[in-house]
Parts: structure tokens; sequence; C-alpha cells
């Protein structure tokens, strides 16, 4: 489970994050939704160290790791397919991949598992990653992740500019994971590719999640989008 707190965090001068708390669950999809700006990729860099917390705390389980250098969050369990994937594009998929493995020491085992939910991958592993379409490169940026075995996962916006046939893959992926235990946050703008996964729906405004509640009760026509979402 990861545990936020109290979390104020920003760039230099400009805070973004205000008192933000959330809670991301073993085995469960939480979506975080929000306007242009209200801080949802901030909260994920944050979560990840790239952006420092200024205060507030965040727990893995029962280790807090908001004090920890970048590069060592990920050794701790989390997964991050970043806004725009940050790929290595001059990598095959197959070194790609490798760098996740190598990132928790995990082995052909590992590499095999994720390789099965993306059986195109498999097809490529020799080919050059910038030479990709844009939906498989999305499932390589997922695939990298995921060879870290991730005790969480954190996704930003992956069903963008995506056609639908990737977006249910996409969308298969993250409903499989929570089978083996994985919590995700899934930041989307979409409301039915939100509303097709996630167990529950935070919805952030200026910085801080000002309510969450259960998927289930939810439809696209409710309320709750067009206040916290909509243009």
């Amino acid at each position: 489970m990861l545990t936020l707190t109290g979390i104020d965090a920003g760039y230099g001068e400009v805070q973004v994050l205000r008192g933000l708390s959330l809670e991301a669950r073993t085995g469960e999809v939480l979506c975080v939704m929000g306007r242009n700006g209200a801080g949802k990729s901030t909260m994920l860099k944050t979560i990840m160290g790239q952006v420092r917390a200024t205060s507030g705390a965040i727990l893995l389980d029962d280790t807090r790791i908001d004090g920890l250098p970048a590069h060592e969050v990920p050794r701790h369990g989390i997964g991050y397919v970043p806004q725009g994937r940050r790929l290595f594009g001059d990598l095959t998929v197959a070194e790609n991949i490798e760098i996740g493995l190598m990132t928790r020491s995990k082995g052909a085992r590992v590499r095999d598992s994720v390789l099965d939910l993306f059986p195109r991958l498999r097809e490529r592993m020799g080919q050059v990653s910038c030479t990709l379409s844009g939906g498989e490169q999305q499932m390589l940026a997922i695939a990298r992740a995921l060879c870290l075995e991730p005790k969480v996962l954190l996704l930003d916006e992956p069903t963008e500019g995506l056609q639908p046939s990737m977006i249910a893959l996409i969308r298969d992926t993250v409903v499989a994971l929570k089978k083996t235990g994985v919590a995700t946050i899934l930041v989307e703008q979409r409301v039915d590719a939100a509303l097709s996964v996630g167990d529950r729906i935070s919805f952030m405004v200026g910085g801080a999640v000002v309510e969450t509640m259960p998927a289930k009760g939810l439809s696209a026509a409710s309320a709750h989008f067009a206040t916290y979402v909509g243009v």
C-alpha cells in the first residue's frame, strides 16, 4: 500500500501540491482525475523523488520513501510510466526490457511473464524502440516498469493518443495486474477509460485531492466529472 499524507511540493518558488493526501491499496486501481494544471503529474513525480516534497510523508507499506534519492525509489518496488513514455529510443526492445530487469535484479522468469502480457513485443525484441508505433512504445514502457515486479505502478495518461485496440489492451493489462496484488495509480483524462478499470476515483483541484469515491457509483454522466474534469 502506498500512502501520501499532507504533501506539499512544487518547482522552486511555485507550489503545486498543497496538503495532498491519498491512499493506493493493494490489488486496486486508483484513478486520479482533474483538469490540466491540477498537479496530477507532479504528484507522480513527487512519489518517484523527481520532485522533492517539502512537507508531509510518503509511505510504501511501513517504509517512508519521500527522503530517498530518485534512483532509489524504483528499487523499493515502484514502477513509473511517465506521460510521453520516455523510452531509451536508440536501444532495442530487448535492451529497454533488460534495463527494467536490472533495476531490482530480476531475471528470465520475470521477463517471460511480462512478454506473455505483450506478445507483440516478443516479436520485436531486436527492433530499435524509436521505430515502434505509438501503441507499441506504450506497451514497452509499461513492460519495462513491470520488469521491476512492482508493488505499486504509476501510469500517467497511458491511453493518450492511442487507437481503440491499444487502449483496450492496456485496460486489460491493468485489470489483470489487480489479481497479482499490484496497487495502481492511474492518471487519466478519459472518463470511459477510468470507469472501465478503476476501483476508486480521486478528484484533484489546485494541488489537492478534494474527493475520493468508488468508481462503481459513477457513470460518464455523473456531475463529478463535469465539476472536476470538464472544460
